[in-house]
């Protein structure tokens, strides 16, 4: 049979609808579920489960949250006629909508403050924006897309989150591998594959599935994790993952993984709200828990590592110009402490660079660090991701009708004598940048991302 061609066969969900699966697809799924087939053919006829996660120390601003994900407790599921992607705090990087059961991977990777992580298929960003939560803006968190219109979006969900330790790579995972071997502590692969746990979510995806389909994906999947364990260190965690159920990227993917790589092991791990993985696999079954579903194993590396050490990005030695970019920081977003040896000059602006993040010399780094601003004529103009990351000493809170004219960029009166660079904010979130001068609040938030939005 041709790909997107059906096998004629029909699951039949509470919703009354008929769902055709593709050729092979249900064959393969009983060799593997076997009495268990029915209600799993009949979960992919039901309502899509959505989640919500907030951006940490925040809590859910949007309302619509409900029972907390027992793998990710801070992250709720979320109502089924939520409108929380078309409202004000989520372009303003409050939350982040993602399916359940893709915040899992992040769990078991579960990183710690300080250290170097890397997500080697990041796009969207939903898993990276996840583990720079755990990380707590300390350490390096290098998130690479090889599709360079994906790596966009990444790099603007990284900034609409305000994440200000991250890297954002645009490359092939083996030139990230020939610069980086042996430095991270933690890698995240959540590999691309045939996308079976999207057949609910997204049914069209039936069509561009067929049986040759997973192998296709495991011979990639293949190259993937094998650099990706060049760039481990000894004794550091691997954590691979896919949203499709098939053996073949699954287990197996995993099984010819540890032949290639003795000096890799299963890592057994607890994850909440699922049984224990003494074997360090683990999958979630949308007939099972309430997601999509989801596979992952945890490995580690117990050989040693291949280590080049390579020189971290330096900045140059402070002039006269980045010393104004460095008391422009300080009277402005007071409370931070900036390290003036990390400011450093990146096209016509200025970044905050992670501490020690590396050299990538033939590399597309679409994000360094935090961006800061960039200095026209004799005045810095602050960056948006300045204002998403840390906000700023002046605030000026914003009700909800004047939150959505300001993010479709509109100028708003100010308040009675102020002036000078502000955040807005609403409901305690910073929007953006606003200058106050005459009675006027200019709004800096940026051309291309704004849009109408609900309070």
């Amino acid at each position: 049979m041709e790909k997107g061609e059906m096998s004629g066969k029909v699951s039949r969900g509470s919703s009354g609808k008929e769902q055709k699966m593709p050729a092979g697809f249900e064959e393969e799924m009983a060799l593997i579920l076997k009495e268990e087939l029915k209600p799993f053919l009949l979960s992919l006829a039901g309502e899509a489960v959505r989640g919500i996660r907030p951006r940490p120390g925040l809590g859910d601003l949007s309302g619509d949250g409900l029972d907390p994900i027992p793998w990710a407790p801070e992250a709720r599921y979320l109502k089924a006629d939520s409108r929380a992607g078309g409202r004000v705090l989520h372009d303003a990087g409050a939350y982040y909508l993602q399916e359940p059961s893709a915040m899992a991977p992040a769990a078991i990777l579960c990183p710690r403050p300080g250290e170097w992580v890397l997500d080697l298929c990041a796009a969207p960003g939903g898993k990276s924006t996840q583990l720079a939560g755990m990380m707590d803006g300390r350490g390096l968190l290098l998130c690479n897309e090889v599709v360079p219109e994906r790596a966009k979006v990444l790099s603007g969900n990284i900034e609409r989150m305000g994440i200000a330790n991250a890297m954002v790579t645009s490359a092939p995972t083996d030139r990230l591998s020939c610069l980086l071997p042996g430095r991270f502590d933690r890698i995240l692969v959540d590999a691309p594959c045939s996308g079976e746990g999207m057949f609910r979510r997204h049914p069209e995806s039936r069509d561009e599935w067929n049986p040759g389909l997973p192998a296709m994906c495991a011979e990639r999947q293949a190259r993937i994790l094998d650099d990706a364990a060049v760039m481990l260190k000894t004794g550091g965690t691997l954590v691979y993952s896919t949203c499709t159920f098939s053996r073949t990227e699954n287990e197996e993917t995993v099984a010819r993984f540890l032949e290639r790589h003795p000096d890799f092991e299963m890592l057994p791990f607890a994850l909440p709200g699922c049984s224990p993985s003494p074997e360090g696999t683990l999958r979630l079954w949308p007939h099972r828990q309430r997601g999509e579903g989801h596979f992952a194993a945890a490995m580690i590396r117990t050989g040693t590592a291949e280590t080049v050490r390579k020189p971290p990005l330096r900045a140059p030695r402070p002039e006269k110009e980045s010393e104004g970019v460095l008391s422009f920081l300080r009277d402005t977003v007071p409370g931070v402490s900036w390290d003036p040896g990390r400011i450093a000059r990146r096209g016509d602006g200025y970044v905050y660079l992670p501490e020690g993040a590396p050299e990538l010399p033939g590399i597309r780094v679409l994000r360094c660090g935090l961006c800061l601003g960039a200095r026209k004529g004799k005045v810095f103009a602050p960056d948006h991701a300045l204002a998403r990351a840390f906000g700023a000493g002046r605030k000026v809170s914003l009700g909800g009708e004047e939150a959505a004219a300001y993010m479709m960029g509109e100028t708003l009166p100010a308040p009675a004598g102020s002036g000078g660079w502000a955040a807005a904010c609403y409901q305690g979130v910073s929007l953006g940048w606003v200058k106050i001068s005459d009675g006027l609040m200019k709004n800096h938030y940026p051309k291309g991302i704004r849009r109408k939005l609900e309070p």
